[in-house]
């Protein structure tokens, strides 16, 4: 465990400087034109956070997946800079975007990078500029499941789309036996949720199936949950709560909404065992993804199906939408100053114990 910490520390270490660059030229100009700059002290440094010029309310939504990493993030940012109000709305990916878009918000959070659709409606409220992805947030979306007597559970992507797709549906079905050799499984229905929201998770989780059981999983991978059958509710935390309380349910959330007794299935994949859903694990999965966006935009593409050993294949980033340039005037000092402290040291130290991984180094060294 102590090697794990240090192996977290390292990776963040080695990826803050150029981060919190990235993060503050981003923020692009201000609405009369003048440019960011640049300037070093806006920077946010190693347990120092720069509250700079910040001051007012800033309202952001989007993503719930990242909302325990955002309330972590707002707990230390504001203890130190307490001019400023910060009013994160977990209301998914989908909303968040929607309200970015129409200038309703500083920022959204996104577990997926933005759309070509979605990029042209942000140059609406994005003066000469566009909406760009910053990722900030990673970790692995955990399958959890609540099936009295079982402790372990392993499946691979094949029986999961089964399962989501209706197709399975007692926890002792024979697929389900073969990939868990004495472990004795109750003739007990399966009680599938999705989201009811359109989420990043959902597009996530979705694009893990259609890639690793594209035999068996026939729907397009999206932010609204295609699939007949199953049931749903709002959120990471709806769909979590709804594990927690349900007995033979089974859903995807973000491994810090597995808590309180929530176990998870470990995945099978091409490596020799299957990989648990922790932090080192998808810090593993995320360190092979590509940057694909240009110029400020860091959108990432994500590898499914992994074959290296410890390499968990579902795994989310979560992106904070922000305009290269033309943000507000009235809320750029405080956009910058807030996501500068995410990407620095001291912000990126938070996600461990939030149940989060810090941005691998490979990925922000070749984005620079």
């Amino acid at each position: 465990m102590k090697l794990q910490r240090m192996n977290r520390r390292a990776l963040a270490l080695g990826a803050l400087a150029v981060t919190g660059a990235l993060a503050l030229t981003a923020c692009g100009s201000d609405d009369t034109g003048n440019s960011d700059g640049g300037d070093a002290s806006a920077t946010a440094q190693a347990g120092n956070i720069d509250c700079g010029d910040a001051k007012g309310q800033l309202q952001a939504s989007g993503s719930s997946a990242q909302k325990n990493a955002i309330d972590a993030w707002v707990k230390q940012y504001t203890a130190a800079c307490k001019d400023v109000q910060i009013n994160y709305n977990p209301t998914g990916s989908g909303a968040g975007i929607t309200a970015f878009t129409q200038g309703q918000t500083a920022f959204a959070g996104s577990d997926s990078a933005l759309k070509p659709e979605e990029v042209e409606a942000s140059k609406k409220v994005c003066t000469d500029g566009q909406g760009i992805d910053l990722p900030m947030v990673g970790g692995p979306i955990a399958v959890g499941f609540n099936v009295p007597g079982v402790d372990t559970l392993a499946l691979d992507a094949p029986t999961l789309a089964k399962i989501f797709d209706n197709k399975i549906t007692k926890w002792n079905d024979a697929a389900i036996a073969k990939l868990n050799s004495g472990v004795e499984l109750p003739d007990l229905k399966i009680q599938a949720f999705h989201r009811s929201d359109e989420s990043g998770t959902t597009d996530n989780f979705t694009k893990y199936l259609k890639a690793a059981a594209p035999q068996d999983w026939k729907y397009e991978p999206g932010k609204s949950w295609e699939a007949e059958g199953g049931q749903s509710a709002q959120g990471s935390s709806g769909v979590a709560q709804q594990v927690k309380q349900t007995s033979g349910a089974i859903s995807y959330f973000e491994l810090s909404y597995a808590s309180d007794g929530i176990k998870t299935v470990d995945i099978k994949t091409e490596a020799t065992e299957p990989v648990k859903a922790t932090i080192e694990n998808a810090t593993a999965a995320i360190g092979a993804a590509k940057v694909v966006g240009t110029g400020k935009d860091l959108a990432l593409e994500l590898d499914y199906t992994p074959s290296a050993e410890g390499a968990y294949p579902i795994v989310l980033v979560t992106y904070e939408i922000v305009c290269d340039k033309g943000n507000k005037a009235d809320t750029l000092p405080a956009t910058k100053s807030f996501l500068n402290y995410m990407a620095s040291e001291e912000g990126q130290g938070q996600l461990a114990d939030a149940g989060y991984a810090p941005m691998p180094q490979e990925i922000y060294t070749t984005a620079r």
